[in-house]
C-alpha cells in the first residue's frame, strides 16, 4: 500500500522552488528583453553580446513553459494517477529542453564574452539552475 507515497511528500517542495525559479527567470527575462527592444543595450544592469537576444527568447520561452510544467506537476500531485503522470512529464521534459537550449545560449554568452550585466548574469545563473534541477528530476524518473 505505501508504494509510491514516499516520493508524494517531496513532490510538493520540489514544485514549489522550480516554480520560484522559472518566475525569477521569466520576470528576469522579460525586464531585460523589454529594455533590450527599447534599445538601452548599455543599461548598466543589462549588457550583453551579440547571442543576448537568442538567451532573453528563450530564457522567456523556457520560464513560460516551466511554469505551466509546474502546474501540470501541481495538478498531477492533485490527482496522483497515471494519466496525470503522463501530461506532467511530457511538459517537464519539454521544459528541460527548452531551458537547456538557452543554457546553450547562456554557454555561448560567456564565450563571446563582453559586459554583461548583474541582472543578465543572474538570469544565466538561474538558468543553469533550472536545467541541472529539471535533469536531476528527470533522471529520477527514469531511475525509479
Amino acid at each position: 500500500m505505501a508504494i509510491g507515497r514516499v516520493g508524494r511528500g517531496l513532490v510538493s517542495p520540489l514544485l514549489a522552488v522550480n516554480f520560484v525559479v522559472y518566475l525569477i527567470i521569466l520576470g528576469l527575462a522579460a525586464w531585460s528583453l523589454n529594455k533590450y527592444i527599447n534599445g538601452e543595450q548599455n543599461h548598466p544592469h543589462l549588457g550583453g553580446n551579440t547571442s543576448t537576444w537568442f538567451l532573453l527568447t528563450f530564457a522567456l520561452t523556457a520560464g513560460a513553459i516551466g511554469v505551466c510544467s509546474v502546474t501540470a506537476g501541481l495538478m498531477h500531485l492533485r490527482a496522483w494517477r497515471s494519466e496525470s503522470l503522463a501530461a506532467a512529464s511530457s511538459l517537464a521534459i519539454l521544459s528541460w529542453s527548452v531551458t537547456a537550449i538557452a543554457v546553450g545560449f547562456v554557454c555561448k554568452e560567456i564565450i563571446l564574452g563582453g559586459h554583461r550585466g548583474k541582472r543578465l548574469q543572474t538570469l544565466e545563473a538561474f538558468a543553469v539552475i533550472s536545467l541541472l534541477k529539471v535533469s536531476c528530476c528527470i533522471l529520477d524518473w527514469f531511475f525509479y
